[in-house]
């Protein structure tokens, strides 16, 4: 049977099957993974209204890829204050966000109470406010400079009032790949058992890949059936997020950039692939918000959300760093053709723009 049957018939696609996917051509392609995304959510574009704060930049890990944390491309170190993250949502609240997204680097001197001790002061002061925070790159970091179990960090967070996991640090899972963009980093086999924990808590998580660097395409297929695998067992993700690489004040000498076709035909597969994954994710942080609105039609039906500030993706290049007003992402999704559907961070409908 060859791949377009397996298409038709709604049957599971294999590697091989993934990696035959890439071949055909775009509009093709589109095509089922439109059909699928329509099937799931009609002409529905998900967002919600958030706030990314990125506390520190202060990181033992050098990525090849990372242009956000302190060393010679970013010779700019900050901390902040608990105070100052605080003051800082007093200031995002007034704008109706549901949720404070906080991932930062790995600081030693930081200190786990103070990573710890600013979810709890969060949920003190804003109660109904969800936390997304600690990616599994940041969990086994605190795990390993404080001598605990990965489940010890969890009950940890838990306890302090986390909600849900963002999806960061998986970039590649192909180890060869991993050695050489993020040695040292957390494992492959660490980020999955880290969400499997999670997942076992009764909690939801979003999983990433990091792709257009020096990876392959059989990595990409190879780490999107390693997270399948994962949901089969645990039913844990919420949605899968293709971040495409920034290129700008890294370590990583790439050339040869992916097309927007690349790009369009990776969003596409991952809907194909990941059937028991509910939702894919064009973060427009990184594609750029005309190739996430263009990304719907692909398989995405999620466009993250307002953001407000963005410090990652944004020191590497990308056109994030001042979020987007509410009223200029409705008036996008709409004259794209889509139904903007304000979510919370668990996907729970909350407003449908007509």
């Amino acid at each position: 049977m060859n791949i377009l049957e397996k298409l038709e018939s709604g049957q599971r696609v294999d590697y091989d099957d993934g990696l035959a996917l890439y071949e055909l051509d775009l509009f093709t392609l589109g095509k089922y993974a439109n059909k699928k995304r329509k099937s799931l959510y009609k002409d529905k574009a998900f967002f919600n209204i958030n706030r990314h704060i990125n506390p520190t930049n202060i990181c033992k890990d050098i990525c090849k890829f990372c242009a956000f944390s302190a060393n010679r491309k970013n010779p700019n170190p900050y901390t902040m204050a608990h105070e100052e993250i605080l003051n800082t949502l007093d200031e995002s609240v007034k704008h109706n966000i549901t949720e404070v997204h906080i991932v930062s680097a790995h600081n030693k001197n930081a200190g786990l109470d103070w990573y710890m001790g600013i979810f709890s002061k969060i949920k003190d002061r804003f109660p109904s406010l969800h936390v997304k925070a600690l990616t599994a790159a940041e969990i086994n970091f605190l795990a390993q400079t404080n001598d605990k179990s990965y489940e010890q960090i969890i009950d940890m967070m838990i306890e302090a009032g986390v909600d849900s996991l963002p999806g960061g640090g998986a970039e590649i899972f192909d180890e060869e790949v991993r050695e050489y963009i993020c040695k040292g980093k957390v494992s492959s086999k660490q980020w999955l058992q880290i969400h499997k924990i999670w997942h076992k808590k009764g909690k939801k998580s979003n999983a990433t890949m990091l792709f257009g660097h020096v990876e392959k395409r059989e990595h990409r297929i190879d780490h999107m059936l390693r997270l399948r695998d994962l949901q089969d067992e645990t039913g844990g993700l919420n949605a899968f997020i293709p971040l495409v690489y920034q290129r700008n004040n890294n370590y990583l000498k790439v050339e040869d950039f992916l097309s927007s076709v690349e790009i369009l035909k990776t969003y596409a597969i991952s809907r194909l692939v990941l059937d028991n994954i509910p939702h894919i994710k064009a973060y427009w942080a990184t594609s750029t918000i005309n190739l996430a609105l263009v990304a719907q039609e692909f398989g995405a039906d999620d466009l993250d959300g307002t953001i407000e500030k963005e410090s990652v993706q944004s020191a590497a290049g990308a056109k994030s760093a001042g979020g987007l007003k509410l009223k200029d992402f409705l008036d996008l999704i709409q004259t794209s053709g889509f139904v903007p559907v304000q979510r919370d961070s668990l996907y729970n409908e909350l407003k449908i723009y007509k």
